[in-house]
């Protein structure tokens, strides 16, 4: 009798420690700003490759394109409501007011994790220090200039990503006296096509511009295009992104591109799918945001930049 006790009680024991039945991931939402920016494009080969690696070849990735335009995002999160998705990455297209979208995925119990820039009521938060990335980009900036001169900031899509790299861009150009900035307002679209226009209408409005910080490396690529469209030289361009475009811009002779803020999108968004299917087991995480560092490549370093993770 106390050996069948015995028993029992071992087998309640092996029964109470047992982990949960893990929950399958079978498919996955993502939701960018653009994919005809290389940049979303690498998030999305990211989200796959991780949730092929925990959910096996047959995990589905369906991807779209926001174009930075909140209903037509909200439209899509619910597009992805409707069709039982068990994870949606968010790269919001507003922060604040994407929040009623990311209610209605915990209310249908889907894991929403923003990738990139924030989303209010997202379960977890990926992103670059974007703070430290403007930062890094603006003090190449006010050192090549030596501290005296002036400076644009062409600004973009008023997502957190970008807001985040302004204001670290500002910080920086404020403890340097000499530097003048001339604009920080202007909204170049995160493209290179945006680049290009804001651009041309800067250096038609400034006679003497001597460094612009574009958010990001198409805004930089457009920059030094309309530059050279306008014949204008001596224009220091930073950034950031790390793109590989913006590998070959800093290899040019010429080019006005001189820096860029690396990040890692690819890394970026295995790590989100990564958190995202951990709380899908009902697992708690250390931290709600998590932030990668970044790290300056300038034409000096250029030659030993690893660049974006890819496959």
């Amino acid at each position: 009798m106390l050996k069948k006790s015995l028993l029992l009680a071992t087998a309640a024991l092996i029964a109470t420690a047992a982990p949960a039945l893990a929950k399958d991931l079978k498919s996955i939402g993502v939701t960018v700003g653009n994919l005809g920016n290389p940049f979303f494009v690498q998030i999305v080969k990211g989200a796959e490759a991780k949730a092929k690696e925990l959910g096996g070849a047959n995990v589905k990735v369906t991807a779209v394109s926001a174009d930075y335009d909140l209903n037509k995002q909200s439209t899509q999160i619910d597009n992805f409501i409707a069709s039982g998705v068990d994870m949606v990455l968010v790269n919001a297209a507003d922060p604040e007011a994407i929040a009623p979208a990311m209610a209605r995925l915990k209310a249908a119990g889907i894991i929403g994790v923003a990738v990139d820039v924030a989303a209010k009521g997202a379960a977890a938060t990926v992103t670059t220090n974007n703070v430290e990335a403007g930062e890094k980009a603006c003090q190449y900036i006010v050192n090549k200039l030596g501290g005296k001169g002036n400076v644009i900031i062409m600004n973009g899509p008023p997502v957190s990503a970008v807001v985040d790299r302004v204001n670290g861009c500002k910080s920086v150009l404020a403890k340097a006296s000499g530097i003048k900035l001339l604009s920080d307002n202007q909204n170049a679209k995160g493209s290179r096509e945006g680049g290009l226009e804001v651009m041309i209408g800067y250096l038609t409005a400034y006679d003497k511009v001597d460094a612009v910080f574009a958010i990001n490396d198409p805004q930089a690529i457009g920059a030094d295009l309309a530059a050279k469209q306008l014949k204008r030289t001596g224009i220091v361009i930073t950034a950031v992104d790390g793109a590989p475009d913006i590998e070959t811009a800093l290899k040019q002779p010429g080019n006005l591109v001189e820096a860029s803020s690396a990040q890692d999108p690819f890394a970026m968004a295995q790590k989100a799918v990564d958190i995202g299917y951990q709380l899908m087991q009902g697992k708690t995480i250390d931290k709600p945001v998590t932030l990668i560092p970044s790290d300056l490549i300038t034409r000096e370093n250029v030659g030993q930049y690893k660049g974006w993770t890819s496959k």
